[in-house]
């Protein structure tokens, strides 16, 4: 039976993001008599908020489970008329910063006038006790907003665009998403995170446009060079990049052929020849590592000093901090005083942390003002704990800025640049190995010469996740001094973790017995026994061997899929870390619910999203924009009504999603050893047993086990293990910076 109702959306008790399927309560402000107070509606929603007023049209069914429902088959959203429905719907959270009681004395001022007010004479909210011109403002935006975007999502869907993706959109571009859809909808994959090409391009054919338009072709091919960029080249062959190209859309090899001469003459693509093969790089990345190769250069000033008085100073420091600097840390010292490059690469345990202390004292003894810096959080915070310095991230110290779509500097950029470089005489960059070519060109922008840089990470380590291999080119190509530290020192060596992993690195087998302290390994051959096993010792063992929190202890895995992947393992480590429970709230995103105190990482660079510290009196002491792919928080409060999750990050920093921008986030009980590189935790848990050979090589054990400060377990197969240090095997990277360096040396 056909049924109308209309009222407001009381509660929402379920939603799915991609395509809008809700489970609402509508609520009548005013019900007759033979009519229910509230009244479940279950359908296909654009997109609408508790407190909105809807009309439903629909069919009356009666739920085994739940009841009477609607099921709906058509709505509107009405502006409420009635002061008792627009005061709910101011108080619901919709519009944040107005709660309940500044709701109602909104209402008691204006009655039904109210929305009226609100688009027409924001300003006359400031009437209000506890409303301030600013907030009057903010008021009249969001409410705006919320009514362009529900028109914007509306239109959005038909072209088969989920609800939550539909939000991101609008976001992004505003009332100008009409224009782009009509103009090129392949604008979507450049600019929007987690649309991607495919996604495009579906949306693109779905809009009108030929399979082989020029449109669809260049995307094609500059999304083929981007996906290779996150496999961390900076070029393809072009034999590969066609193939790979009209595989994806499905075409002649000559129509991709045509449009690479049209992108290399708008400037978009860049063909080098080399030793008869052609290589085709996105622009910006040819030129950033020609930039870098010719900056390094000009950065590496020699400096002339009395051999005498620093081995007098070196001398000085031992007798002081009592230590003991070998041949290659003295020759460090001195290679970092003498010159404006250089690099210190080593293993764990081979001093490179009693070196750079070293290096920074020589450089205050002599007036110089020094910066540290790290690519990631966690590797700052540590940086600053063993040298007794402020240590920042490099995004931090160059001063990062998000941007806007009507910033004229074309979105993120760092403020510190060739305009207005880094005030320092000595920098100091610690896990090196972690840095990309977008980020090597950022800071060497930002260094004028006559300023020293020391590079010091573990060549071994990884690569970088972005595109290039860049602390491996520039020792490759022999430009500047490197110091290579090799030797273990005694106290490091009585660490097994240590011990085994140079051991890895030298392509050593390690002893899997369990006759130390902290290094161990419990042999599982099944996928579920591995799981509970690590269950058990997150959950109990470790926790007081380390003296720890199981939120402290990290499981690290190669795999994103499987058994003992990423995916699966986060959600059975959830179940037992932070289990559903009354009054925890919860929401689901693409399948899975994250829920408050959940782990969680940030997945992707995000240069525009605020945060800020607050004191213990919840006052803001600080504020700043960026979150980074790697750094990890804690889900602090969920918010149904508004949309938002609050994460706080480590110090303190609290950062505010909109539902729409959770794929940025996922769950961190697990996480991918890639994903762990420049951190360091208490213990470190490994499930292994079997995986694809490329994957599972010496390289990635050998990051894994470096990650663990007090104790190491792996669990499941030590055939496996074996193998993985037998391995040497590594993906080969595209990157050309080695040749830059070495070319750029030539012109000098």
């Amino acid at each position: 039976m056909m049924k109308q109702v209309e009222g407001y959306v009381e509660r929402i008790t379920y939603r799915n993001e991609d395509n809008g399927y809700s489970v609402i309560y509508l609520s009548n402000p005013e019900p007759k008599a033979d009519e229910d107070d509230e009244v479940c509606c279950v359908g296909f929603f654009s997109f609408v908020s508790e407190g909105e007023y809807l009309v439903i049209n629909g069919r009356e069914t009666v739920h085994k489970s739940y009841g009477p429902q609607i099921q709906v088959e058509s709505y509107e959203t009405k502006r409420p008329s009635s002061q008792v429905a627009i005061e709910k719907y101011l108080g619901s959270g919709a519009i944040k910063g107005i709660g309940a009681a500044l709701a109602a004395r909104i209402v008691r001022r204006f009655g039904e006038k109210t929305f009226e007010i609100i688009e027409n004479e924001p300003e006359r909210l400031a009437e209000i006790k506890g409303i301030s011109m600013k907030m009057a403002v903010s008021v009249a935006k969001q409410f705006n907003d919320k009514r362009q975007m529900r028109q914007s999502v509306i239109f959005l869907q038909e072209y088969g665009i989920s609800v939550n993706m539909a939000v991101k959109i609008y976001k992004f571009y505003g009332e100008k998403i009409y224009e782009i859809m009509q103009q090129n909808p392949y604008r979507l994959a450049e600019d929007i995170a987690g649309i991607g090409f495919k996604i495009a391009d579906t949306i693109a054919l779905k809009a009108g446009f030929n399979q082989d338009s020029e449109f669809r072709i260049k995307a094609g091919i500059l999304y083929v060079l981007q996906q290779s960029g996150s496999n961390g080249h900076c070029y393809l062959p072009e034999t590969e990049l066609i193939d790979e190209t009209a595989g994806l859309l499905g075409i002649e090899r000559e129509n991709v052929e045509r449009e690479l001469d049209n992108l290399t003459l708008n400037k978009e693509l860049v063909i080098e020849e080399c030793d008869g093969e052609r290589r085709l790089y996105q622009s910006n990345l040819y030129y950033m590592e020609m930039n870098c190769g010719r900056m390094l250069h000009d950065l590496n000033i020699p400096y002339k000093i009395k051999p005498a008085v620093l081995e007098k100073k070196i001398a000085a420091i031992e007798k002081k901090d009592k230590i003991e600097l070998d041949k290659m840390q003295k020759d460090a010292v001195f290679q970092a005083v003498q010159n404006g490059i250089m690099i210190i690469t080593g293993g764990p345990g081979t001093g490179k942390t009693t070196t750079i202390n070293t290096i920074i004292q020589i450089m205050e003894s002599e007036g110089f003002d020094i910066l540290l810096a790290a690519p990631t959080g966690r590797a700052a915070k540590r940086m600053s704990e063993t040298s007794g310095m402020e240590a920042q991230t490099i995004h931090r110290m160059l001063e990062i800025d998000g941007g806007s779509l009507d910033d004229d500097r074309g979105g993120m950029h760092f403020e510190r640049n060739e305009t207005k470089p880094l005030e320092a005489d000595v920098i100091i960059v610690d896990e090196f190995s972690m840095v990309d070519i977008y980020m090597l060109n950022a800071l060497l922008k930002a260094i004028v010469p006559g300023t020293r840089l020391i590079m010091v990470g573990d060549v071994n380590q990884l690569p970088s996740v972005g595109p290039g291999n860049v602390l491996k080119d520039m020792i490759k190509s022999e430009f500047c001094n490197v110091v290579k530290l090799n030797r273990i020192f005694r106290q490091a060596a009585e660490s097994q973790i240590v011990t085994n992993a140079h051991k890895i690195n030298d392509g050593e087998q390690i002893s899997l017995d369990n006759k130390n302290m902290d290094f161990f390994h419990l042999e599982r051959s099944a996928g579920k026994d591995v799981i509970n096993v690590t269950v058990q010792l997150i959950m109990k063992n470790l926790p007081p061997y380390v003296d720890a929190t199981s939120y402290d202890i990290q499981v690290l895995t190669p795999m994103r899929k499987g058994e003992l992947g990423v995916e699966n393992l986060n959600k059975v480590l959830q179940a037992y870390m932070n289990p559903r429970m009354d009054g925890k709230n919860e929401h689901e995103f693409h399948g899975v619910i994250f829920r408050e105190n959940d782990k969680v990482m940030q997945i992707k660079n995000n240069y525009q999203i605020k945060w800020e510290r607050k004191n213990r009196f919840g006052d803001v002491y600080e504020e700043g924009t960026g979150v980074f792919n790697g750094d990890t928080g804690i889900i602090k409060q969920i918010i149904e009504a508004a949309e938002v999750v609050y994460v706080e990050y480590e110090e303190g920093k609290i950062v505010e999603y909109n539902f729409s921008d959770m794929d940025e986030m996922e769950l961190a009980y697990a996480i991918t050893i890639h994903k762990s590189q420049g951190s360091e935790y208490p213990a470190v848990i490994l499930p292994i047993i079997s995986g694809p050979r490329m994957l599972l090589n010496r390289n990635l054990l050998y990051t894994a086990v470096t990650r663990a400060k007090k104790c190491v377990t792996i669990v499941g197969s030590s055939d496996t293990v074996r193998r993985m240090i037998k391995n040497v095997n590594e993906q080969k990277r595209y990157s050309t910076l080695c040749q830059r360096i070495i070319e750029m040396g030539e012109y000098k």
